[in-house]
């Protein structure tokens, strides 16, 4: 029996390390599309997978991938991802996100003619701001952000596909994540290595409110939609349900870290348009896919703290973990 092909964006980052080594598991035969960069490692290197390299702006080369590939599934989580860094780079976010899904897809339609389905990295920042809580996959998407904007775009345009050609995608709208194991951009990570480096920590406003999921629960959202006839064609929410104000997070943080020093608020800039509130509804993910979130709040920091206090450790006593650069 020959395993089925998975090609897999955007795997040097946090999901997709993650999710490779479920792939492999399930038995998938697993390629990685990478950008070449000098002097990066290769997900080769780490895994048994086989690499390919190329942009997905460059819609030729895409097309010659996908043809010489043939997967039966694409796994698309490579991404512009930071919505601060949108703000002063639009054209680069927009041209990565949105063209980029727009040249994968249908490199997948024009090139395989039994393929499988297309699983796409959404977002909540999709949402904007919303008056009516918890948010549904039904609601009106509102982007505030060139980010949130890139992804909308993109979101579209599967549903486009879908309708006019039946291209099998489905978009996993995945909320605020944490747990990333070597990325301290986001505030959780940020924070946690600041206060347990017995910093000062510089934050924002504390009133937003989130719902944040831990890492492990958002790759297992795309291991349940992959081959999932029920997930084709369809829109998901992943998340908690559960919302908790940026102030709540920090104190819990604090507590965890035995942090005792200054917190500064209203330090950082705020963004246009910030969302104030933003809850998802994770019914129709339970109700069809069967899923649910496995980790609470306090387990999931409980477990980001530890990881990151023994790394911290460890890298004082001169042992230094290697991870994949991005």
């Amino acid at each position: 029996m020959v395993n089925e092909r998975v090609l897999i964006t955007g795997g040097s980052g946090s999901v997709g390390k993650n999710l490779i080594p479920i792939l492999l598991e399930l038995h998938y035969d697993v390629y990685c599309l990478e950008r070449y960069v000098t002097g990066r490692y290769t997900l080769a290197e780490k895994h048994p997978v086989k690499t390919v390299f190329g942009d997905i702006r460059d819609y030729f080369a895409i097309r010659s991938i996908i043809r010489d590939i043939k997967p039966e599934y694409v796994i698309h989580l490579a991404a512009t991802s930071s919505v601060a860094y949108s703000y002063n780079h639009p054209n680069e976010v927009i041209d990565t996100n949105f063209l980029g899904t727009v040249n994968l897809a249908e490199a997948c339609l024009r090139e395989i003619p039994h393929f499988k389905q297309f699983l796409f990295a959404g977002s909540s920042e999709e949402y904007g701001n919303q008056e009516d809580f918890p948010i549904k996959e039904t609601a009106e998407l509102r982007p505030n952000s060139p980010y949130a904007v890139s992804k909308v775009a993109s979101d579209k345009y599967l549903q486009f596909m879908r309708d006019a050609y039946g291209f099998p995608m489905t978009i996993l709208r995945n909320f605020n994540t944490y747990g990333r194991k070597d990325n301290t951009l986001y505030v959780v990570e940020r924070t946690i290595v600041q206060m347990l480096n017995d910093k000062d920590i510089c934050l924002g406003d504390p009133k937003p409110i989130r719902d944040f999921s831990y890492i492990d629960d958002h790759v297992n959202s795309y291991s349940t939609c992959l081959g999932n006839e029920k997930a084709k064609g369809e829109c998901f929410n992943f998340c908690t349900g559960f919302g908790v104000s940026i102030e709540q997070l920090i104190n819990y943080i604090s507590k965890l870290t035995n942090f005792s020093g200054k917190i500064n608020w209203h330090s950082l800039p705020e963004r246009p348009l910030d969302i104030r509130k933003i809850i998802g509804d994770n019914t129709k993910a339970k109700l069809i896919l069967d899923w649910k979130p496995k980790y609470t709040l306090e387990e999931g920091l409980k477990l980001t703290v530890n990881f990151w206090r023994t790394k911290l450790q460890e890298e004082k006593n001169g042992k230094k973990p290697g991870f994949l650069c991005r």
